[in-house]
């Protein structure tokens, strides 16, 4: 789904990163920054300390769509990626001060050519898909390159599982818990990608808020993540990871649920908060258990690479459903708003650009033109199908949440078990 164009719609992105949103960097941090912690704490304390790291992982994130959104209001957009400048050159000194070295004996080269496949698979897959809500599905590039992205990624696969150092070694997912973690993540995650994709857009497009205020209405979420990860990775100790990794996703399916519940206005405190809470606490039993189990189900010397392709996961999740759900997102919009606007007087002008640009979605502007009343009508319209396909992707989440902790309940190993 392409985005609008305007400055203010580009705004509103980044006003509201997710917590589970990160840089290209992040590839080369949180691999590494989980190694660390492998190296450095025992089986039964593991646990807490990844709890400990996915809470300052999510309070830190806290204050970056915040200031992030002072800052555009204040000055643009673009200032917002100056803060990385000092926090990187803080970083730097700390990790050289205080990080301990840790390294493995075994040597391999660097998989350019199983990174170049799935790049192309990537890209193509969801390029064809972003393009489809504008060119259609008969249009030959939009299929042409879903074709070559998808042959791309079985040529990825087949790669991988032959070369001698490969980039996501296929061994890895003969275990069943890693395999039902990764499962769990793409499902999850790709309900958390399109959430936070459409979210701030909802925010400041139909209920009118502030870029700070956007940037601010996830802190319920965030600071529980921030309160409760100790908590959730000492639950693997003391319970297993199989029943938080089942429950969390259940209760984040119910946030979903309550986020598909407001329309147009109300209160945050009475629409929005109760539902961040039930998401932010299905999170929050989730996220450390499963980086837990990610770790725990490789060999020392290969925490970094499951560490590395669990992420992977996550992001690809991400980047996939804001493809194919941000098309679903524009069908639903579409369908709703040309229903609606058959009961207005819209000249037959007005009315072909109106659904040229549905690809706006909420930023859909009213044809010059047209009377005070009929252009406050469209407005209202526009509101309420952007709500209607909310609504609608967010119980396509849930259901991506449900599916999640199904995988966990079929593959993540019980502690009695020893089916890892």
């Amino acid at each position: 789904m392409k985005p609008p164009c305007d400055e203010a719609v580009i705004e509103s992105r980044h006003a509201a990163v997710p917590c589970t949103t990160e840089t290209a960097p992040a590839a080369f941090l949180v691999p590494g920054s989980l190694s660390i912690i492998s190296a450095s704490f025992g089986e039964k304390e593991r646990g807490r300390a990844i709890g400990t790291w996915s809470g300052f992982t999510a309070i830190t994130t806290a204050m970056g769509p915040i200031l992030g959104g002072w800052l555009i209001e204040q000055a643009s957009w673009r200032w917002a990626f100056f803060i990385n400048v000092p926090l990187a050159a803080v970083v730097i000194g700390l990790s050289l001060w205080r990080v301990p070295e840790s390294r493995t004996t075994a040597r391999g080269n660097i998989d350019w050519t199983g990174a170049l496949v799935a790049t192309v698979g990537l890209g193509d897959v969801a390029y064809g898909f972003i393009e489809s809500a504008s060119l259609g599905w008969s249009h030959r590039f939009v299929w042409g390159t879903l074709i070559v992205g998808c042959a791309s990624l079985i040529t990825f696969f087949i790669f991988e599982s032959r070369v001698d150092y490969p980039m996501v070694p296929m061994e890895l997912f003969r275990s069943r818990d890693f395999t039902g973690a990764n499962l769990l993540t793409l499902f999850l995650y790709a309900a958390l990608g399109i959430f936070f994709f459409l979210f701030p857009l909802n925010l400041i497009q139909v209920q009118h808020y502030s870029a700070t205020a956007t940037g601010a209405a996830a802190l319920p979420l965030i600071l529980l993540l921030f309160l409760l990860s100790r908590w959730s990775g000492g639950l693997v100790a003391r319970y297993g990871p199989k029943r938080p990794l089942v429950i969390g996703p259940v209760i984040a399916a119910a946030g979903f649920l309550l986020f598909a519940v407001p329309s147009v206005g109300g209160s945050y405190w009475r629409v929005f908060f109760p539902a961040f809470v039930v998401l932010g606490f299905g999170l929050a039993v989730s996220v450390a258990p499963l980086t837990t189990v990610v770790m725990d189900a490789v060999d020392q010397d290969r925490v970094g690479t499951a560490s590395g392709v669990n992420n992977a996961v996550a992001r690809v999740a991400g980047l996939l459903s804001i493809a194919v759900l941000g098309v679903a997102m524009v069908t639903a919009f579409s369908f709703h708003l040309n229903r609606s606007l058959l009961d207005l007087a819209i000249p037959a002008g007005a009315m072909h650009d109106l659904q040229a640009n549905e690809i706006k979605l909420a930023a859909l502007a009213v044809p010059a033109g047209i009377d005070s009343d009929t252009a406050s009508a469209i407005r209202v319209s526009i509101a309420r199908a952007f709500i209607f396909g909310f609504r609608f992707i967010m119980l396509i989440c849930a259901g991506l949440s449900v599916t999640s902790a199904a995988f966990s309940w079929r593959m993540i190993a019980s502690p009695n078990t020893n089916d890892r």
